[in-house]
């Protein structure tokens, strides 16, 4: 009789994850020392040293942040749900692999904005997660209303979104990049309030996705506690 396998998912999709990570990074590297510093009078659009740079920060820190939850677990003793880490390699693949090095930030209408969607709603369940992990927890007692609750979950998806466009602000500045979005691909700057444009839409996906995740999560909560009562 043969024995049913069961998959782990949360190595499958890290070790994917991992190796294109890895691989990105030889690519890129090679990539460095074949293109051009600047854009030349073609016509056609070529990458440069400069793309080439943002796609190499993009992947050693995603190697850096795709490490984070596991060092959480084992600084603090807590367990963190598989399908967190499922949802958050995910993200991570879907940013760094597909938006920067596949250039899915250009060519896809919206990708930007439907990872931030994606990343509100992520950030809001692990607010929720978080809560209910210290709940668990032994040593510490807590018996938090489901609006608190609710309201942790939204200000900590809005508090990640607001770092990480400090985050891009910081390296934009710093290496003359375009994380932010502020010129075209071509080198174009881009002025007034359309600069301002793609991090204030950024923020303002963040937020609602993250108030429907909270909304939701509220609901379910307080309809838990009343049929507690009963």
């Amino acid at each position: 009789m043969l024995k049913k396998i069961k998959w782990n998912w949360r190595k499958i999709f890290g070790l994917i994850l991992f190796i294109t990570l890895i691989a990105s990074i030889v690519y890129i590297i090679i990539m460095l020392f074949l293109s051009p510093s600047g854009i030349s009078g073609s016509e056609t659009f070529i990458h440069v040293k400069s793309h080439y740079t943002l796609m190499l920060i993009q992947c050693v820190l995603g190697l850096v942040v795709m490490m984070i939850p596991t060092f959480i677990e084992r600084k603090f003793s807590i367990s963190i749900p598989n399908y967190m880490y499922v949802l958050y390699f995910i993200f991570l693949y879907c940013a760094i692999y597909l938006g920067e090095v596949r250039s899915f930030y250009y060519l896809i209408p919206y990708w930007d904005t439907i990872l931030h969607a994606f990343s509100g709603a992520m950030l809001g369940a692990l607010g929720f997660s978080l809560i209910s992990i210290l709940n668990n927890t032994k040593d510490i007692n807590l018996e938090l209303s489901p609006f608190f609750v609710s309201l942790f979950a939204f200000c900590f998806a809005m508090a990640a979104g607001a770092i990480w466009e400090i985050y891009e602000f910081s390296v934009d500045s710093l290496l003359s990049l375009n994380m932010q979005k502020y010129m075209l691909e071509d080198g174009t700057p881009l002025i007034g309030q359309e600069a301002l444009a793609d991090t204030m839409k950024d923020i303002i996906v963040d937020a609602i996705s993250a108030f429907v995740i909270s909304t939701a999560g509220y609901i379910v909560n307080k309809t838990a506690v009343i049929s507690n009562k009963k």
